[in-house]
């Protein structure tokens, strides 16, 4: 039986910013926190990596030197996607070069492919590289809902091995299980539903909260995996007053001003994400006094 790429929770790492360029030496930082926390996945140049605002070049970059950085302790996911299947392509290809470990890939934005397209989009990508890819699917975002159809097609391709889901829709989660079996790994995109994921047999999570609590995400994560889901259950409601404020505004501009909040100055975000509103500043301020 195929074993997923990771288990647990993976952090969608923020992209610190200084002067308007890449913070390396703060990523440094980031990524050693997560390490230490125990966080054994991270995924670089994700939505809460501001993807759309970064050069090619520098997602290169990131997903090298984080790589480098981690070395065997952390598995490096590279955000791959774009809503150009030649595009994604070439930087999956990249990224393999980059040595990475694992890729993220989103649905193409915009162009709302077909079902068919989508199958021959993901495809196209999975036989031009070697690495797992990971499937994200987060309609909001892009206007694209995959099919549990196209789940099912994409489950038989060697190295599709599972999807972000971020849907919100717990019964499509269901469905994807039904339809791809145990083999083909479901995360949650979603920090507000950790929990339930993992009651219908989810792997994990691909977290945005675990950027500020990497430790405790991860806890929730394994008591649900070994069947406590009581705990697991106490630590979602303890933490989703906070997971509400860290999508009170677009991800990721409130969760970099909670970053900054517990000592790590992480940069605005690039426009067109703006400063977060007074008023949710002063709120997530206030969560960590």
């Amino acid at each position: 039986m195929r074993k997923p790429l990771f288990t647990g929770a993976c952090t969608a790492l923020v992209t610190p910013f200084l002067d308007g360029k890449v913070n390396y030496p703060m990523m440094e930082q980031l990524l050693r926190r997560q390490v230490e926390a125990g966080i054994t996945a991270v995924v670089i140049a994700g939505t809460t990596g501001e993807s759309p605002t970064l050069s090619d070049d520098e997602k290169i970059e990131l997903f090298r030197r984080s790589k480098a950085y981690v070395g065997d302790s952390c598995k490096i996911i590279a955000g791959t996607g774009t809503n150009a299947t030649d595009h994604a392509i070439a930087l999956s290809r990249a990224a393999e070069e980059a040595g990475v470990d694992g890729l993220l890939v989103v649905t193409p934005y915009y162009n709302k492919a077909t079902p068919d397209g989508l199958f021959a989009h993901y495809l196209s990508i999975a036989h031009a590289v070697s690495l797992p890819i990971i499937l994200y699917n987060v309609p909001t975002r892009t206007g694209v809902d995959i099919p549990v159809s196209v789940y099912q097609r994409l489950s038989r391709v060697p190295n599709i091995v599972g999807v972000k889901e971020a849907s919100s829709d717990i019964t499509k989660i269901a469905r994807i299980a039904l339809a791809c079996g145990p083999e083909f790994s479901v995360w949650s995109g979603n920090d507000d539903q950790i929990v339930p994921v993992l009651s219908l047999g989810g792997s994990g999570v691909i977290s945005v909260l675990s950027n500020i609590y990497p430790k405790e995400t991860e806890a929730m994560c394994q008591a649900a995996l070994s069947g406590d889901f009581t705990g697991a259950a106490a630590l979602q409601l303890h933490f989703l007053p906070l997971i509400d404020l860290l999508f009170c505004e677009v991800n990721p501009i409130p969760v970099k001003e909670a970053l900054k909040c517990i000592g790590y100055d992480c940069g605005s975000c690039r426009l067109p994400l703006c400063k977060l509103t007074k008023e949710h500043q002063k709120q997530i301020e206030q969560y960590f006094l």
